[in-house]
């Protein structure tokens, strides 16, 4: 994300009935607020529970595996978010998750193993990780705390540990109430 996608506060000027000048001090204040909301991923979120794959949800046979990764509709998964993951209580050799990953990679948009938390984690980590931290270097950050989507704790984790060592303060809330999280100590 590039400063010119960047959320900057405009000075704004109100006239009073008076005809006193109100300023804003919010807009002037030169924060520029992260909504973390903006780097959520719209696909779909599904779960594949290898469960469907064992004999007698005990056991994974080889041969019917190979079978089934042969003829199953991989385009099924065409654009959408995949956990992978098996709730049976069975051993499922490690091989298993690698072919499931293989056929599922070039359909989907992400692929992980773990629930739907671990997905969402991930996602958001794919979609932090083009932040160029740089483009942040001394400013004043506030990290939005209040969005329609679920934003999990980790993506506020992310983005703390990739700021910090670059800004001069960061902030979470909005802009007119926030709580400091960090500020760089004057040298």
């Amino acid at each position: 994300m590039n400063f010119a996608n960047k959320q900057l506060f405009v000075l704004m000027e109100i006239t009073s009935p008076s005809n006193d000048i109100i300023i804003n001090r919010v807009a002037n204040s030169g924060l520029i607020t992260i909504d973390l909301e903006d780097f959520y991923h719209p696909g779909e979120r599904i779960v594949y529970d290898l469960k469907q794959n064992l004999f007698q949800e005990l056991l994974l046979r080889e041969k019917d595996f190979r079978e089934f990764l042969k003829t199953h509709d991989w385009t099924q998964y065409a654009g959408k978010n995949v956990a992978v993951t098996c709730t049976a209580d069975a051993i499922v050799p490690s091989w298993a998750y690698m072919l499931l990953a293989v056929h599922l990679t070039p359909h989907a948009h992400m692929v992980v193993f773990g629930t739907l938390d671990d997905l969402e984690d991930a996602l958001f980590r794919d979609a932090l990780a083009a932040i160029n931290p740089k483009d942040y270097r001394d400013a004043r950050v506030v990290v939005k705390g209040c969005s329609k989507y679920s934003v999990p704790l980790s993506a506020y984790v992310e983005i703390s540990r990739k700021l910090q060592p670059v800004v001069a303060s960061l902030m979470y809330g909005e802009p007119c109430s926030t709580v400091p999280i960090y500020k760089r100590k004057k040298s």
